[in-house]
């Protein structure tokens, strides 16, 4: 594996122990993948940032760590909203640690960001080279906007960072990055929800496993899209999927649509994964929401009153420059919060069955709070927890 000349002085500890164990978990990342050299990259998305997922061991290897990052780096969502966390229900002993580690990251220079959407609080462009880590912002970004990034785990990220390089392999490769397998719905026209996209990514990443998908057929908005993504990378491994005539690279002259499989995947298998099942609680954000996202909810809240516990999920940045929704949301009774999520927070355990709007909590509420999972549109979360 080439090196340049600063890149090996960095292997060979000149510039500090952290950053030479951070460029020896590259280089042997890039050896594993055949990876020629390294690459630059204009961001870092770091994952294993909530205490729920990392705990004492994780925090205790942050803690030893000595240098700052060379890139603007955010983090995945935590286990707490900062500022809120006792108004959530989070343990003071858990919150205690999730502090420790929130420190141990902004000593790296970490910008304290807390989110699985970073694409809306900076500019992110077409052919910039990533190193991003939670499975929906690593699709979303490689899809919707073009970037990209290989699905990171934490460490990797964060030594990406650090050093500002990643190994030039994989969906860094544009030849990597066409499609490997076609998807096609009976009925196109029948899915026009975000949750509908979210159900029908479910289905479609059991099928693809880390298999780049093409989606011909579909006409689905950038919610959507985040929405289709995010549940295909829960259900399966999916970093990057195209869909014809929408996705950015889709549409450039050099895209090979022809693939060697195309699935049939039936409206009736996607209604398959809704429910009606009681709830205890409803909790949107997962991702986290966007600002037109939040526009809606605060329309489909105004003049009610929430009955059922309602958590509202979005990026610190999103939230702050909403506030005029997030104070029409918080009217009804709900609750918008920041750098977490329902999935990473020990605040939902308490619940025995929770309703969400999208595949990818569907998939991951079961594993990771312990409850049962109901999918529905935000109209029909709303209707839920206002009767």
């Amino acid at each position: 594996m080439f090196l340049e000349s600063e890149e090996q002085q960095i292997l060979n500890g000149e510039f500090g122990e952290t950053r030479q164990q951070m460029m020896e978990l590259l280089v042997g990342l890039g050896t594993v993948f055949g990876a020629e050299r390294l690459v630059p990259i204009a961001s870092a998305q770091v994952s294993g940032a909530s205490y729920k997922t990392i705990g004492r061991w994780g925090l205790e290897w942050l803690q030893g760590l000595d240098a700052r990052v060379a890139v603007p780096t955010v983090l995945n969502p935590i286990g707490m909203d900062r500022d809120r966390w006792r108004e959530m229900g989070v343990p003071e002993e858990f919150a205690g640690k999730q502090e420790a580690v929130i420190d141990a990251y902004e000593r790296l220079g970490i910008r304290l960001e807390c989110t699985c959407t970073p694409y809306y609080l900076s500019n992110t462009h077409y052919g910039e080279h990533l190193a991003w880590a939670e499975s929906s912002a690593v699709a979303y970004a490689n899809s919707v906007i073009g970037a990209r990034t290989n699905r990171e785990g934490g460490p990797g990220a964060l030594a990406a960072a650090i050093v500002g390089r990643t190994p030039y392999y994989g969906l860094h490769i544009f030849k990597n990055r066409q499609p490997s397998i076609g998807i096609a719905v009976d009925d196109p026209a029948a899915i026009k929800d975000a949750a509908d996209y979210g159900a029908l990514g479910y289905v479609a990443g059991k099928i693809v496993g880390n298999r780049i998908p093409l989606f011909s057929g579909i006409r689905p908005n950038r919610d959507h899209l985040k929405a289709l993504g995010a549940a295909m990378a829960a259900t399966g491994a999916v970093a990057l999927y195209h869909v014809a005539g929408i996705t950015p690279e889709s549409r450039l002259p050099t895209f090979k649509a022809e693939v060697p499989e195309t699935v049939e995947i039936r409206m009736a298998e996607v209604r398959e994964v809704f429910s009606s099942i009681e709830v205890d609680a409803i909790a949107v954000g997962c991702p986290h929401l966007s600002p037109a996202e939040m526009e809606t909810l605060a329309g489909l809240l105004e003049g009610k009153k929430v009955k059922k516990p309602f958590f509202v999920f979005a990026a610190r940045g999103v939230i702050a420059g909403n506030r005029a929704a997030v104070e029409r949301i918080e009217r009804s009774g709900a609750r918008v919060y920041a750098d977490t999520c329902v999935v990473v927070s020990p605040a939902l355990d308490r619940f025995d069955a929770i309703m969400v709007n999208s595949g990818k909590a569907l998939a991951y509420v079961p594993t990771m709070c312990g409850a049962v999972a109901r999918i529905g549109t935000m109209e029909e979360c709303v209707a839920v927890a206002t009767a």
